[in-house]
């Protein structure tokens, strides 16, 4: 026989009782001996094969209570504790009621005991509520929140935004199973977490967990979902409080990232809420791009302070910067300094310049025409470089700026052109891209001369665009049927081979549409020498050839073709087809 102590504060029936015991959490068969008054003690004797029938045919009873080992050293439940102080009528009393709980509950821990941590927890939550010192109670949160038990890990979480606040040195040991819980397939144990982190997260777990937070806030399940926005804003309070303070640049740069990834998700929204950031970002790049920076020697790269902060500060001013209204003057004036200032003699320069660039192409349609110049300037001397990655990324900028501002770009039009003769393909398919934007009704023609002396010296691999690009242009921009017939046969005479069976088309479209060029366009393919073009205006307009009268040749004659030279060239064309299939 084992015997068991409860301890209670209310004069109870038996009945009561077991309603009670019911209620806690050790497994026991066992039966009243008596009824007791307040502050007397039960004593359960256990009997193994007790029969059930005596206790209202319940087998098994739940009971807190542990082997009793004499005097006051027993832990009760936490209903029971809560009845024991409410019963206390006096500061005194309920102050040695939670004492001697509390000192139990101590050595519970310092025993190790795992069975009732969970429990002890809870009640030390009730304790922390009436305004005792719970803090060594704190260590075996982080343990509960560790274990694998829904039950242990809610109760830990509970406990550990109850008993720890956000600057408790503790939170460092909890943020790794925090991190593992955001992770976790449940997706209550995943709410716990952000439940915690929102409440109680320091500076530095927001900014560890932010990116985890993120992937929650974009998955699938609204319960998370709706968790993972909170916790956002938690998040955004913390970073924002912190970032403008922070010298470690590092932070900054963390904290950055957390505002660029919330501007991304939903710009509409975040864009007002972190409006407040822009003045500090402004004041501290200008900061940055000043030769007497306080730790520009520390954070010193190829003669340029942290290029790496200066870039990602340019990139969060291009998301906050709302295209429905004008740019705030600040933030044209520092853009404008930093373009100014920063030297593009090292790839640290070009990169602070590029993303510079970046933003002013972005900001273009409601920034100042002076600062687009600016930075279509700094393209232009990117062009030059001899580095190709500077130039490719300098066509993909210009090409951006089109439709902003084309009378700018224009005006490096002739160092675009020249990016078609190097010997990269990928740059010279990027230079073809932009040049083509540039083209319109007023200089169609001298685009298109430039383009086909290109198509003359160019290897096969690019023939193809550039034969594509010339006769988009002809279709699209000819100031005249005559000139579009011209220029396309002057592509099938340079390109050879390249010319696809769309140009051809184009070619005899141009012919068919337009009757008073039947008899131009019929002797220009005679003498051209292309076949198949030849062979379709000959078959379709073959007696404008005899019958020509007037029509010149290019010495300046009169043309005089008559019938059997027609088909004398028909016929070595057959020939010549002959032979061939003969000698594939």
């Amino acid at each position: 026989m084992v015997k068991y102590r409860v301890v209670t504060s209310h004069k109870l029936a038996v009945r009561t009782i077991w309603k009670v015991i019911m209620k806690l959490q050790i497994l026991l068969y066992g039966r009243i001996d008596e009824s007791f008054t307040t502050g007397d003690t039960i004593v359960v004797d256990v009997i193994d094969n007790w029969p059930a029938e005596d206790f209202g045919g319940k087998k098994s009873l739940y009971i807190t209570t542990t082997n009793w080992q004499g005097g006051n050293n027993m832990v009760v439940g936490g209903f029971l504790l809560i009845r024991q102080v409410r019963a206390c009528k006096t500061q005194s009393e309920e102050k040695a009621v939670v004492a001697r709980e509390c000192a139990v509950i101590r050595q519970s821990f310092k025993d190790g005991d795992p069975d009732h941590r969970s429990r002890n927890v809870a009640k030390l939550v009730y304790i922390h509520m009436l305004g005792y010192p719970t803090h060594f109670g704190q260590m075996d949160c982080l343990k509960l929140i560790a274990s694998a038990k829904y039950a242990e890990k809610r109760v830990g979480y509970l406990g550990l935004t109850q008993l720890l606040d956000e600057n408790s040195e503790l939170l460092m040991l909890v943020t790794n199973s925090i991190k593992n819980d955001l992770n976790s397939k449940n997706q209550y144990v995943t709410g716990l977490a952000l439940c915690a982190l929102a409440n109680i997260g320091s500076t530095e777990m927001c900014m560890s967990l932010s990116r985890e937070v993120g992937r929650r806030r974009s998955c699938g399940n609204p319960y998370v979902q709706k968790k993972a926005v909170l916790c956002a804003l938690r998040i955004v309070r913390k970073v924002r409080a912190h970032a403008g303070s922070s010298g470690s640049h590092g932070v900054l740069l963390s904290a950055l990232s957390l505002i660029d990834y919330l501007l991304k998700t939903n710009p509409e929204v975040y864009r007002q809420e972190l409006a407040y950031v822009q003045p500090t970002l402004v004041k501290l790049l200008r900061s940055l791009t000043i030769s007497g920076y306080g730790n520009s020697q520390e954070y010193d790269a190829g003669g340029i302070t942290d290029p790496f902060l200066q870039v990602k500060i340019l990139r969060t001013l291009r998301l906050l910067t709302n295209l429905n209204q004008p740019l705030p003057e600040d933030v044209s004036d520092v853009l404008a300094q930093v373009a100014t200032n920063t030297e593009a003699v090292k790839n640290a320069g070009n990169a602070v310049l590029y993303e510079c660039v970046r933003t002013i192409v972005y900001v273009g349609p409601v920034a100042d025409p002076s600062l687009r110049v600016l930075g279509i300037n700094i393209l232009g001397r990117f062009l030059t470089h001899k580095d190709n990655n500077v130039k490719y990324v300098a066509l993909e900028a210009l090409k951006g700026l089109v439709s902003v501002d084309i009378g700018a770009v224009q005006e490096h039009r002739s160092v675009i052109l020249s990016c078609l003769t190097d010997p990269d393909i990928s740059l010279r398919r990027r230079a073809l891209d932009v040049a083509y934007s540039l083209i319109n009704e007023d200089n169609v023609k001298q685009m298109t001369n430039e383009f086909l002396n290109y198509l003359i010296v160019t290897d096969a691999d690019f023939r193809a665009d550039l034969v594509s690009c010339i006769c988009n242009m002809a279709r699209k921009y000819a100031p005249s049927r005559r000139w579009q017939i011209d220029t396309l046969i002057k592509v099938m005479l340079l390109a050879g081979s390249s010319v696809p069976g769309s140009v051809l088309s184009l070619v005899c479209t141009a012919i068919a549409s337009s009757p008073p060029l039947h008899n131009y366009a019929v002797h220009k393919l005679y003498f051209a020498m292309l076949v198949e073009a030849a062979l379709w205006a000959i078959g379709e307009y073959g007696d404008l050839l005899v019958d020509a009268k007037g029509v010149m040749g290019a010495d300046g004659k009169e043309i005089d073709i008559t019938n059997e030279d027609v088909i004398d060239l028909i016929e070595f064309v057959r020939i010549f087809r002959i032979y061939e299939r003969l000698g594939s």
